[in-house]
């Protein structure tokens, strides 16, 4: 059995054949289906004059039938598909009643990949009703990727949207993604700027970070259906994310709103970590400073010259004392700081942060300003962690990054590099290693590629796929680009 394309002479068999299909899923109590309206007989008599319109024969009886386009209908472009630039479709898929269940569906699909992949196509896109479940476990058995719902006009309910790749070499969209946060008693120095600024949907005016992308088990980001980064690592392996598909994660993008000073800390590198902290990361980290109260923001970067271990740690014993051994810096909206592990630094009230990091929750924290909670208890200090890790020649300075038009690499560390971006037209992004995590940080813009575009506005994430498609970013507007090395 094999599809056969439609000619005139098929008319009234496929007329017969598309009402009886219709009738029998309205008896059954499916509303998918009304002939006459959907599918009438106008509508098979173009796809047959179109060459559109295919069928399978048990015998001399038309088992099934379906629609192949190739490009897609105007409705589709408002979907955020998965992948794919030159895409296929398929429609009013349908098998006979007194043959359904035999696996007919699946041979249909079967040829109508094999056509759409002869035609050029690189990915076949379908929808079907979300009350259709039989319809629904046939696309999730055959590897389809649910991607949203839509609606058409005059059809009732809502219709659940299906992609997957026809080639090896098919590119993967941006994701963009949805964060999830520390807030409350985890960060009791957090305000409500993400929510004001950004229009996060946070629950807490004590929120202090948006975890954008982020793999720490418990705080896992999702795509917009819910699918959490590690589920997505799995399901597109190294076309999502290169040579990490068989490694940890190994980035965490965050935006920080510090409506009160931060702790004191430091962070350990992977060595000290690997054999103090169970195999973990350590964390090499890097701030873009997004917005600092109206005279400026301070930050405390590095420890002061001249200081030894033995004055430090004495110093953070007896509390307070340490305040005067921090080295402090004054930053602006733009500018960038680096912070190796071992470097000695807190975040000043009022400064709202971009913050990219290695993949690691280890923070150890010398001082936290002598604060105290409702019920007088101070948070956990770990200073014989932080004093063994703590590098006293690190007391860099930040960079003053000019507002300039295109595309600019300000950092290229160890672990990330880092991209800002500023357009006032279009600007295409650098070529992606391994992986990208574009954040928008000024403005509303538009990610373009072929065969799609994602809208994104300041505070906005999206990872961009080992496998995506060449990106051009619209503005006007800024952003970041941050990607592992």
């Amino acid at each position: 059995m094999e599809l056969i394309r439609a000619t005139e002479r098929d008319v009234d068999e496929l007329l017969a054949f598309y009402q009886h299909v219709a009738d029998t899923m309205e008896e059954k109590g499916l509303q998918q289906w009304h002939w006459g309206r959907y599918p009438n007989e106008e509508m098979i008599r173009e796809d047959i004059a179109l060459g559109d319109l295919y069928y399978m024969l048990e015998g001399d009886t038309i088992a099934a039938a379906v629609v192949l386009m190739t490009g897609q209908e105007k409705e589709y472009d408002r979907l955020q598909w998965s992948c794919g630039v030159k895409p296929g479709i398929f429609h009013r898929l349908a098998v006979h009643p007194a043959m359904q269940g035999a696996g007919l569906g699946g041979l249909v699909l079967d040829d109508v990949l094999q056509l759409l992949r002869r035609s050029g196509c690189d990915c076949v896109r379908c929808d079907t009703s979300e009350k259709n479940r039989h319809a629904i476990r046939l696309y999730e058995k055959l590897g389809f990727r649910p991607c949203g719902t839509m609606k058409w006009p005059d059809a009732p309910g809502r219709n659940v949207c299906f992609d997957k790749p026809l080639k090896r070499e098919t590119p993967l969209w941006p994701i963009p993604m949805v964060p999830v946060f520390r807030d409350g008693k985890m960060t009791p120095w957090g305000g409500s700027r993400l929510k004001e600024i950004f229009g996060k949907e946070t629950k807490d005016d004590r929120t202090g970070e948006s975890m954008e992308v982020s793999c720490i088990p418990g705080l896992e980001s999702r795509d917009r259906l819910g699918r959490t980064l590690p589920e997505l690592v799995r399901e597109f392996g190294a076309k999502l994310v290169g040579d990490y598909a068989d490694q940890p994660f190994p980035l965490l993008l965050k935006l920080i709103d510090a409506r009160e000073k931060l702790s004191v800390q430091v962070h350990p590198n992977d060595t000290y970590a690997a054999a103090r902290e169970d195999g973990k990361l350590g964390k090499n980290e890097a701030w873009l400073v997004l917005d600092t109260p109206p005279k400026g923001g301070e930050l405390v970067y590095g420890i002061r010259p001249g200081t030894t271990l033995q004055e430090l740690e004495e110093a953070c014993k007896a509390g307070s004392a340490v305040e005067k051994l921090l080295n402090r810096v004054k930053v602006n909206p733009g500018d960038v700081c680096y912070i190796p592990a071992g470097c000695v630094h807190s975040v000043g009230e009022g400064i709202l942060l971009y913050e990219i990091q290695e993949t690691s929750d280890l923070t150890y924290r010398f001082y936290d300003w002598d604060r105290t909670d409702e019920k007088g208890k101070r948070r956990e200090l770990h200073i014989s962690k932080a004093l063994d890790v703590t590098d006293l020649r690190c007391a860099p300075v930040p960079l003053r990054v000019e507002k300039s038009f295109g595309v600019k690499r300000v950092l290229s560390e160890e672990r990330f590099t880092l991209d800002l971006i500023r357009t006032n037209g279009i600007e295409m992004l650098p070529a992606v290693h391994g992986f990208g995590i574009l954040t928008v940080t000024e403005g509303e813009m538009e990610l373009r590629f072929a065969g799609g575009s994602v809208r994104m506005k300041a505070g906005d994430t999206c990872l961009i796929p080992c496998s995506s498609p060449d990106l051009a970013l619209v503005g006007p507007g800024a952003a970041a680009l941050a990607m592992p090395v």
